[in-house]
């Protein structure tokens, strides 16, 4: 939001052009600065509504967390209570990602289609319904209903959740504010694996509906997104909301004709189907979407996270202990990231991450590789617990939760729906392949499969050099602009 001063000089025609500095912002050089007029104070009541509205959201990070969190925990009682083979409940675990990737199909266009807003109401039915079908399940046929349905919900949460939190915040605390998702998120697997050890697996299931229920109702008292609503054409709407969420005395006037403006022009170019995503023009916030997700989920994530007390165990350390500080550092890390993002920007946290999951792969594999040379088995235990611990929490403090902010922000409104679908199952995708292929790779070699982890790490540090621009304090039409002029002036 701009001061009253310069309500008649929009942004996007202040803004550096790609062929007067010849520069875009990548990690690799910083990224040109775009001139604006400094704001006007910010308003307290604004504040309020934009730290709400985003707790809200987030609410579905929490309930997405429960989702992940719950198949452990409850695995003994289900199995038990319902007799269960192994392989039952490994296909009753295993359905969750499987909903979650037909959830990520249409998660852009249903957020596109019911707004940011319905978006999230129709991903908690699916989650309500899915928790309920396990709290009464009588027999698999039921838990596996259950499971894929509350898939199918976080697969659409994934997606809308940091987009509406993208789309609502100001540019200065646009980072920190997004990465809230990956820390509920982690909180929410968190409590579950707490709570999970003292209750019964339906009552469990019954308090995963609350954080659910607690989003449905806030719903009601929170705006809908701004920027959506403009591309909708809904103008009366979008004033009040932008005016809502920035403050009643703030000047809106600057920050409203730049989105409207954007947006109108985008409208006239395209409606933003899978066509309009392919063209040349969005070619680099499609390559640095994927990219990432392939990066963030193919470098190991979820065999240290599903498989932590079996890498534990072989290694001769305590699962117990070894669970319970791999959760804390996670926190911690997240935690530590959302506090420094909107200081530190993206790039330098993404490369600080991967190098260190990079550096915490080499550590766990060289620990089984000694373990098979015979060294000494305290050696071995410690090591792989250091590996383990510097793998989650290097990962947790970037490449955990910017993938998903920088998805949110760097596609324009008109292809943001179906850019999201692809980005949100390609991460689905890969985070099933990992799932599935880790058990085999592990019992090919337990130190071969870290040191191919590592090498994925190792080639999204050179990734994230080349490709991944600068977010951090730019608006998001300043963003679109400059990616895409920069590829329609290389296409020239």
């Amino acid at each position: 939001m701009e001061g009253p001063g310069s309500a008649n000089q929009p942004l996007l025609l202040r803004a550096s052009r790609p062929d007067e500095d010849g520069e875009s912002g990548t990690c690799e050089d910083g990224g040109s600065v775009i001139a604006s007029v400094p704001p006007p104070p910010p308003s307290s009541s604004g504040n309020s509504v934009v730290l709400f509205s985003s707790l809200v959201a987030v609410c579905g990070s929490y309930a997405f967390g429960n989702a992940v969190g719950y198949s452990s925990p409850a695995e003994t009682g289900i199995m038990d209570d319902l007799g269960l083979s192994l392989a039952e409940y490994s296909v009753f675990g295993s359905t969750l990602t499987i909903g979650a990737m037909i959830g990520a199909i249409p998660s852009g266009k249903v957020a596109d289609l019911l707004g940011r807003r319905g978006a999230m109401w129709a991903s908690e039915l699916f989650c309500i319904t899915g928790w309920l079908a396990i709290l009464f399940a009588k027999g698999v046929w039921w838990l596996d209903t259950g499971r894929l349905l509350m898939g199918c919900g976080i697969g659409l949460l994934s997606y809308v959740v940091p987009v509406y939190v993208a789309e609502i915040t100001p540019k200065n605390v646009r980072g920190g504010y997004t990465s809230l998702n990956q820390l509920m998120i982690g909180l929410g697997k968190a409590f579950m694996f707490l709570i999970g050890s003292l209750v019964n697996w339906r009552i469990l299931a019954l308090i995963g509906t609350l954080p659910c229920l607690l989003q449905l109702l806030g719903l009601f008292f929170i705006p809908e997104s701004p920027r959506w609503l403009a591309k909708v054409g809904r103008e009366r709407e979008f004033e009040a909301a932008l005016q809502r969420l920035r403050g009643k005395n703030a000047n809106i006037s600057q920050e409203a004709s730049d989105i409207q403006d954007y947006t109108e022009r985008l409208r006239c170019m395209s409606e933003g189907g899978i066509a309009e995503l392919l063209q040349w023009k969005y070619a680099h916030p499609l390559i640095v979407g994927v990219g990432l997700m392939i990066f963030q989920q193919c470098g190991g994530l979820n065999g240290f996270v599903f498989y932590t007390s079996a890498i534990f165990e072989a290694a001769g350390f305590s699962t117990t202990i070894g669970t319970i500080v791999a959760a804390v550092v996670q926190i911690l890390s997240t935690t530590l990231g959302v506090l420094l993002i909107d200081k530190s920007g993206r790039c330098p946290l993404l490369l600080v991450s991967a190098a260190g999951a990079c550096l915490g792969c080499v550590f766990t594999g060289l620990s089984f590789f000694l373990q098979d040379l015979r060294v000494r088995a305290e050696l071995v235990s410690s090591l792989v617990l250091v590996g383990v611990l510097v793998f989650l929490g290097s990962f947790e403090l970037g490449m955990g939760g910017i993938p998903w902010i920088i998805m949110s922000e760097l596609f324009p409104i008109n292809v943001k729906g179906s850019a999201g679908s692809l980005v949100n199952l390609v991460s689905w995708v890969g985070s099933w392949f990992i799932s599935f292929t880790f058990s085999y790779l592990f019992e090919w070699s337990s130190a071969g499969t870290f040191f191919i982890y590592a090498s994925v790490c190792a080639a999204g540090v050179i990734f994230i050099v080349k490709l991944v621009p600068e977010t951090k304090g730019r608006t998001l039409e300043e963003i679109h602009a400059s990616i895409t002029n920069k590829n329609d002036n290389n296409l020239s």
